[in-house]
C-alpha cells in the first residue's frame, strides 16, 4: 500500500492504508508547524493554484498556507476577476492555468463531480476542496486526525453527525472516512434534511438528538446552510435550535463525556450553543489548526511523496 496521487478526489477512493499514510504524514508536518521556522523545502519549484468557485475562508486559507509552508509558489484564483465571467469554461480555465505551468490544482466548485471532470481533463494533480453536495475529503481527513490526536484512536468509537446531512459534502466524506477506519456512525436531523436511503450507507438513523448523543464519543454538528432556508426544509432556525441544537444540557444528559466538532463556519445559537463551542470539550479550533498539517500531507503525497 502507498498513496501517491496523482489526485485526491474523494474518500471513497482511499483504502484504510491510504488514510493511515496521510494521517501519519500529517503528524510529521504537524511537528513542523510547532517549530520556530515553520517551513520546509519539500515542494520548492512547484506551483499550486487554488481554483475556488465558491466563498471559503478556512479551506482556501489552509491550502494557501500549507503550500507556502512547503515552499511552493501559491496562486489564488479569483472568480470575479477571471475570464470565467466572460464565458470561459472550467476546463479551458484549468488548461490555461496548467500551461503556465502549474503542477497542482486545488478546486472548490458548486457542482458535484467538478473535481473528477477536471482530473480527466488535465495532467496536473487535482485535489478536491469540496464539490457541490458530493465530497470534501480533506475535511474528513482532518476530522480523523483531530479525533485520533484527542482520543488516541478512531476504531471502535461512536460518532454522531447532527444536522443538514442532505446538503452536506462534509457528512458524506465523514461517514465514508469513519466507517473505513472502524468507527460506527449515527446520523440525526429533521426528516427533511436527511437523504432518502440513508440507512443503506451503513449508519444508524434517528430523528431525536437525545438518541444520537447516547453512547457517542464524538458529536459533529453540521452547519445549517442559511442560503438554503428559503426552500422551507425547516419551519425556522429557532425551531431547529430548540429541537437539534447542541446545548450544554443535552451533552450533560448524555453523560458529558463526548468531544464536540464542527466543520465551520459556526452559526452560534443555531446548531451549537456558544458555551458548547467554547468549552473544553470543543475540538473546533483543533480542527482548524490540524487542517493545515493534513493539507500539507495531501499536497506532499499527491506530488509524489519522497520524489516531490
Amino acid at each position: 500500500m502507498s498513496f501517491r496521487g496523482p489526485h485526491l478526489l474523494g474518500i471513497r477512493d482511499l483504502s484504510r492504508g491510504d488514510i493511515e499514510e496521510i494521517l501519519d504524514s500529517a503528524g510529521t508536518f504537524r511537528a513542523v508547524l510547532d517549530r520556530d521556522i515553520k517551513k520546509v523545502p519539500t515542494l520548492r519549484g512547484k506551483t499550486i493554484v487554488n481554483l475556488f468557485f465558491e466563498p471559503s475562508t478556512r479551506t482556501r486559507t489552509s491550502f494557501e498556507l500549507a503550500g507556502k509552508r512547503l515552499s511552493a509558489d501559491v496562486v489564488n484564483f479569483s472568480l470575479s476577476t477571471s475570464s470565467v465571467v466572460k464565458g470561459e469554461t472550467l476546463i479551458d480555465t484549468a488548461r490555461t492555468i496548467e500551461a503556465m505551468p502549474a503542477e497542482i490544482l486545488v478546486i472548490r466548485h458548486p457542482c458535484s463531480g467538478a473535481a473528477e471532470l477536471l482530473a480527466r481533463s488535465v495532467s496536473a494533480c487535482v485535489i478536491n476542496a469540496g464539490d457541490g453536495m458530493h465530497e470534501h475529503p480533506t475535511q474528513a481527513l482532518l476530522d480523523l486526525y483531530t479525533i485520533r490526536e484527542a482520543l488516541g484512536r478512531v476504531e471502535g468509537l461512536r460518532v454522531a453527525i447532527v444536522g443538514d446531512v442532505l446538503h452536506s459534502r462534509v457528512a458524506r466524506s465523514d461517514i465514508l472516512a469513519f466507517k473505513t477506519m472502524g468507527a460506527s456512525v449515527v446520523v440525526c436531523g429533521p426528516p427533511t434534511l436527511l437523504p432518502p436511503g440513508l440507512a443503506e450507507w451503513g449508519v444508524d438513523v434517528t430523528f431525536r438528538i437525545e438518541e444520537a448523543l447516547k453512547e457517542a464519543d464524538v458529536v459533529i454538528a453540521l452547519r445549517m446552510q442559511m442560503e438554503r432556508q428559503n426552500a422551507g426544509f425547516v419551519p425556522s432556525l429557532n425551531e431547529y435550535a430548540v429541537l437539534y441544537g447542541l446545548t450544554r444540557e443535552r451533552l450533560d444528559a448524555a453523560g458529558g463525556r463526548m468531544v464536540v466538532m464542527h466543520p465551520g463556519p459556526i452559526n452560534r445559537g443555531v446548531e451549537i450553543a456558544p458555551d458548547v463551542a467554547d468549552s473544553r470539550a470543543s475540538l473546533i479550533l483543533n480542527q482548524v489548526a490540524n487542517g493545515m498539517a493534513v493539507r500539507m500531507a495531501v499536497l506532499y503525497l499527491v506530488a509524489g511523496g519522497a520524489s516531490a
